[in-house]
């Protein structure tokens, strides 16, 4: 008899975090490592926010809240949604998470059965399928041709959906891409949900803060309130604020969903750390002065490394409209080999190689289902990156 549960064999290890961790663990070793896999903001935590937690703990607010979160921050969720994108919540409409990762965890085994599908349009983060596929779904994946900037087109959604669907999700800005949705791009998707109203939405506005050049990301309901009964709107700190590591995610949702993704965290995790929430009201509520800082760094990184890339020869890299990521094309390497004599099949031989050659880290493509294409995190200080996209092109330019 196996001691691994059936269930675990339907999921794989985080393919971002598994590199990482090699860069990490090489770089221990004393290895030149440039690390441009992660999706994690280089800034610290603005002052205000980690001056509240140590409050916090000054103060005794150290111990369990209510499984959903604190009164006080579910509060400062829903004027945040009213105020960023008229989206009107009441507080028993808000969810507090650890992590957005677990909001998604806490919507999909709380709805999902085996036979019901999930829509995901690709490039996708690399957990949606295996969370889906954890609560017994089935992924459905709709391809995004970087010819369209990586954006789900409202027929291909029409056709992808099927009496077993039961989610689409969509996530804007994206990870991989950084591609986002204004709301008339929004529009005809919206258009396609209403005709099928068995179909709920969830929505990962996650980076929605991180655009650029004058941007306006919009979300499903703000776009199309009719769907507002079954969409749920999820978003947090962790990028915004550069508080990965304090781990507040949080959604607004219909009331009934709600209750039940509370029985659910109530049996597993509880609440989210009582400090890190009262940072993250502070976040919240408090000045922006830092994120508008950090949004002016992101957007001359991804001009420099966009510029760079596309320098590149076999690379062919399109600028995003938000995160803080870049997914070029690697078609124009693939097929050739490395100076140390190794086959470039793959994306994912493409990104080993890399790392093994050069000591620059990064994703692979099919990591995000979406063969043929890396991601570049540039989150890192100017002068690492322009380092790393150096030694990109002294590799490529090696290829033979």
């Amino acid at each position: 008899m196996s001691l691994t549960a059936d269930r675990m064999n339907r999921i794989s290890p985080s393919p971002t975090m598994a590199i990482t961790a090699k860069a990490r663990a090489l770089k221990a070793q004393g290895k030149d490592i440039i690390s441009l896999s992660a999706g994690e903001p280089d800034f610290d935590t603005p002052d205000h926010i980690k001056n509240a937690a140590i409050t916090a703990i000054q103060t005794g607010d150290t111990k369990y809240t209510d499984v959903a979160g604190t009164m006080a921050l579910r509060k400062a969720v829903a004027a945040k949604f009213l105020r960023d994108s008229g989206l009107d919540y009441k507080p028993e409409e808000i969810m507090v998470s650890t992590g957005g990762k677990q909001v998604i965890f806490n919507a999909m085994l709380a709805t999902v059965q085996p036979g019901d599908e999930v829509v995901i349009p690709t490039p996708c983060w690399v957990s949606y399928p295996d969370i889906v596929a954890l609560a017994e779904g089935t992924p459905v994946f709709v391809p995004c041709s970087q010819n369209n900037g990586f954006k789900l087109r409202a027929e291909d959604l029409d056709a992808a959906i099927t009496p077993n669907t039961k989610w689409v999700f969509l996530n804007s800005p994206n990870n991989p891409t950084g591609a986002a949705y204004s709301a008339e791009e929004l529009r005809p998707i919206c258009d396609v949900l209403l005709k099928h109203p068995h179909v709920w939405v969830f929505t990962d506005d996650i980076y929605e803060k991180l655009t650029y050049d004058g941007f306006k990301p919009a979300t499903i309901v703000q776009v199309e309130p009719k769907l507002r009964d079954r969409t749920v709107t999820m978003n947090g700190c962790s990028k915004a604020y550069a508080m990965t590591g304090w781990r507040i995610g949080f959604c607004g949702a219909p009331a009934a969903l709600i209750k039940t993704m509370d029985k659910l965290q109530g049996q597993s995790t509880s609440n989210t750390s009582s400090v890190s929430q009262a940072a993250a009201v502070a976040a919240l509520n408090g000045p922006e002065d830092a994120l508008v800082e950090m949004v002016d760094v992101y957007k001359s990184r991804r001009d420099l490394v966009v510029d760079l890339l596309n320098q590149t020869p076999g690379i062919h890299c399109s600028k995003p409209e938000g995160a803080f990521y870049v997914f070029p094309s690697i078609q124009g390497c693939l097929g050739k080999t490395t100076p140390k004599g190794v086959k470039l099949n793959t994306d994912e031989d493409f990104v080993i190689a890399l790392l093994d050659e050069t000591g620059v880290a990064a994703v692979h493509g099919a990591a995000f289902v979406y063969p043929g294409h890396f991601r570049i995190s540039y989150a890192t200080s100017t002068e690492l990156l322009v380092e790393a996209c150096a030694r990109i092109r002294t590799f490529c330019e090696s290829l033979v």
